[in-house]
């Protein structure tokens, strides 16, 4: 065991350059790459990007009102049980969700009536 400590303690006193070259002597000796590392990483997107696709619950967010703002006050009202004015006042804030953590059914139907209205809105 004493021989490993050292040796921990001899590579730990190597410079940036030695341990380069240490790397580059080890590769040639074992026949062996230290780049492997990098593609286990390269492989993390891609694990994310699958975590995306099973996304239960959306968050719609109202853009923009569009330029009939009283129709998608109407569906804002329709979708949330809000008064007129908590609907007007979601309609005149940009990037206001307007439902949160909703299943993707409701979530797309809300986008399909509030683009109807000429609302710009987006899931996240």
């Amino acid at each position: 065991m004493a021989d490993l400590e050292k040796l921990m303690d001899e590579l730990s006193g190597l410079t940036v350059l030695e341990a380069a070259e240490l790397v580059k002597m080890l590769e040639e000796k074992w026949g062996v790459s230290a780049a492997a590392p990098v593609a286990a990483v390269a492989a993390g997107p891609a694990a994310a990007e699958e975590e995306v696709e099973e996304k239960t619950e959306f968050d719609v967010i109202l853009k923009d009102a569009g330029p009939k703002k009283i129709e998608t006050i109407k569906v804002i009202r329709q979708l949330t049980n809000l008064g007129l004015v908590d609907a007007k006042n979601m309609a005149e804030t940009p990037d206001t969700k307007i439902l949160e953590a909703v299943g993707k059914d409701i979530a797309n139907d809300a986008k399909e009536k509030l683009e109807a209205a000429g609302a710009v809105v987006e899931l996240k």
